[in-house]
């Protein structure tokens, strides 16, 4: 076996392969454009992707392509050969700085909310030198953002880029004004949890709805669901592990810390971390390991399913987010250390997260809305869709000892004995965990816990970047003015706690009380996609993203029409699924088993008289059978109200909420009851006890 060291980051254009491949003035000047953001000079760009070229070939590339991020939510990618033809009949292998900086992709295709029209097609690609190149398939792989010929973003790289800017403007200017000359740049850092489901590719093949949606639109509940808890941390099962295997050495071969790996609460369910790195490159690894994850579960005969809701009444997936703010020398600037009430940066920065996430919940609400995830926000496997910020006992005592005139002391974690002298005894964090509240402190992080599993982390991260920048800006502004800091950094703090501490709360927010307080201190409460979206037409949100150069007006109102028009057609292509698999599968499947039903009672009561029993369940089935034929009129007749609605993205997409959602799950309903009476022999789809339970 080969040995880890050795593939770790193997198919990556790393920092080690610069160091061998590019001439010392160049490999400095590159540097140097990567961790201070000083501009590309065209020559280092030529030999850059000289040395590209010939690594990526040496690797068995015969490709480039730009990949990138386009507002779909997948990654795309437009393969070129490194072939030119020579005048003898022979080629030459070429690649060049333009072709490495700049690509040109037809933008039309893609989603952008009226930026662009279907004729207007010419779009750009360019090289986001940040993220290292990478081969993959036979192609060499260079990270770009995507841009309209008129300039606007249509990916989610270059907000995110725009917004590591943003914070990094804002944290400088608080750190010269706290002392610090010498740090140079602050970025924020992510690590994200990946949560997924694996079902066997045979049952997979069989279930159009999975096929076509990603989730399944029917399904009786199981005899057994996740109720013994026996699945979480439990062995993991041979064929899983050997797909978990694989897909580690094509992650660590891609430069993805692939860190941890573990059986989650469902069952099927399960979950891939990584170690932390930049909020960009960690989203582009997430793209990575979750397009890895869908192909290397085909190799081993098994289909990964990313949805947020693959099976109702089972938890579903989510993507923990993990972020937090670090300087090119080695400071977390969250790390509270031993004296928390003591350390003055961090309680500044702790306190710019707090009123940010305070001042703007709609907006981070808004970074985790999708049609996906309303099937999970709000239940008893996610956090509620109000925003609320747990702090645990030792930062909250810090804070109210503050408000009460001053902190003079924190709360230790102490040391936990487990009552035998075989076991150590254990350093007692200072406060517990809450997997309830959306975005929890950790230690020295935030976790942000309401992104959906199959988003990119990208809205996440740049709404994040965007809104902390503000908060640092409005301090940045009344410290370096402040002719005592010390004494305006103690009003700053100070005000935080009385105005935003609404935003805190460190118990079940999963309680019902927990709505009617939360009601109380004015927290919003944004229960679907379509109320979510909003956020992104609210002038105060329109301003913020302007301010700080990360979106402009223009490119908020088209990323709020394109969400609209996905929530329109993701619930339109799930209705129409529905009411294909009704006609086509169970409709008639019901039916056969209806009408031998009704043979079998007549030959019963030629023989004895009596088919009470058969009789109950020929009329259950025949009243469900009635109402599912009903109910299956109603949704059809909604879709076809909802998608003449045109004109009003907004409206239409109320009427896909109210109307068809609704109509869908009255179908599902009845399906479902269905199922339960219905012979197994007849019924046309794999049920849930085989998809969760057969491998």
């Amino acid at each position: 076996m080969v040995p880890l060291v050795d593939i770790y980051g193997s198919n990556v254009f790393n920092d080690q392969v610069m160091r061998q491949m590019l001439p010392k003035e160049i490999y400095k000047s590159f540097r140097q454009t990567i961790e201070e953001g000083l501009p590309l000079g065209a020559q280092v760009a030529e030999v850059v992707a000289s040395a590209m070229k010939d690594w990526a070939i040496a690797k068995g590339s015969t490709h480039f392509t730009h990949w990138f991020q386009p507002l779909t939510g997948i990654t795309a990618e437009k393969h070129d050969s490194f072939i030119s033809p020579t005048a003898d009949g022979r080629t030459m292998m070429e690649f060049s700085g333009k072709e490495l900086i700049k690509g040109e992709p037809d933008a039309s295709s893609f989603p952008s909310g009226g930026l662009r029209a279907t004729f207007e097609a010419r779009g750009y690609t360019a090289w986001d030198c940040t993220s290292p190149a990478f081969v993959k398939d036979g192609s060499l792989c260079i990270p770009t953002a995507f841009a309209s010929y008129t300039g606007e973003a249509l990916d989610k790289k270059t907000p995110l880029l725009r917004s590591m800017d943003a914070l990094n403007r804002q944290a400088l200017r608080v750190l010269r004004v706290l002392g610090n000359k010498t740090t140079k740049r602050v970025v924020t850092t992510v690590g994200p949890e990946q949560e997924y489901f694996i079902i066997d590719k045979k049952l997979f093949d069989q279930r159009e709805d999975l096929i076509l949606t990603g989730r399944t639109l029917f399904g009786a509940k199981p005899p057994k669901g996740q109720e013994m808890e026996d699945h979480y941390f439990g062995q993991i099962k041979d064929r899983i592990l050997a797909f978990m295997a694989d897909l580690d050495i094509e992650l660590w071969k891609l430069g993805v810390a692939a860190k941890t790996k573990h059986n989650e609460v469902a069952p099927a369910q399960h979950e891939l971390a990584v170690i932390f790195t930049t909020s960009n490159i960690a989203t582009d690894h997430n793209q990575l390991a979750m397009e890895a994850m869908k192909k290397i579960a085909l190799r081993h005969g098994l289909v990964c399913l990313l949805h947020e809701k693959p099976f109702a009444g089972i938890n579903g997936s989510g993507k923990h987010n993990n972020w937090s703010m670090s300087t090119n020398d080695g400071q977390n600037l969250l790390e509270p250390g031993t004296d928390p009430h003591q350390n003055v940066q961090f309680l500044v920065f702790l306190s710019a997260v707090i009123k940010a996430v305070d001042d703007y919940a709609d907006l981070l609400r808004h970074s985790a809305a999708s049609p996906g995830n309303d099937h999970r926000l709000g239940a008893n496997e996610a956090p509620p869709a109000i925003i609320s910020i747990f702090l645990g006992e030792q930062l909250t005592d810090i804070l109210a000892q503050i408000e009460a005139g001053g902190a003079t002391k924190s709360k230790a974690g102490g040391i936990m004995h487990l009552g035998t002298a075989s076991l150590p005894s254990l350093p007692k964090d200072t406060t517990d965990r809450n997997r309830t509240s959306p975005f929890a402190f950790t230690g020295n992080k935030f976790e942000f816990r309401m992104v959906g599993s199959m988003q990119s982390i990208a809205k996440a991260n740049f709404t994040l970047n965007t809104i902390v920048a503000e908060s640092l800006n409005q301090f940045a502004d009344r410290l370096e003015k402040a002719a005592n800091v010390d004494r305006e950094i103690a009003e700053i703090i100070l005000e935080v706690i009385k105005k935003n501490k609404r935003v805190i709360f460190n118990g079940n927010n999963y309680a019902e009380e927990w709505v009617t307080e939360a009601e109380k201190r004015g927290l919003p409460n944004i229960r679907s996609t379509v109320d979510a979206i909003g956020a992104i037409r609210a002038e105060k949100n329109i301003a913020l993203m302007e301010k700080h150069g990360v979106l402009s007006r223009v490119e908020m109102e088209s990323r709020c029409e394109i969400q609209y028009e996905i929530y329109i057609k993701t619930i339109n292509i799930e209705a129409l699924t529905m009411v294909e698999m009704s006609k086509r599968q169970i409709l008639p499947a019901v039916i056969s088993f209806r009408a031998d039903l009704a043979g079998s009672i007549s030959s019963i009561l030629d023989i004895d008289g009596n088919a009470d029993v058969e009789k109950a369940l020929f009329n259950q089935v025949s009243e469900t059978l009635k109402s599912f034929s009903a109910n299956l009129a109603k949704l059809e007749k909604a879709v076809q109200k909802a998608s003449h609605l045109h004109g009003d993205t907004k409206a239409q997409a109320i009427a896909y909420r109210d109307l068809v959602f609704t109509a869908m799950a009255e179908l599902r309903k009845d399906a479902d009851t269905l199922e339960t009476v219905v012979d197994s022999d007849y019924w046309p789809m794999p049920t849930y006890a085989k998809l969760l339970f057969n491998l």
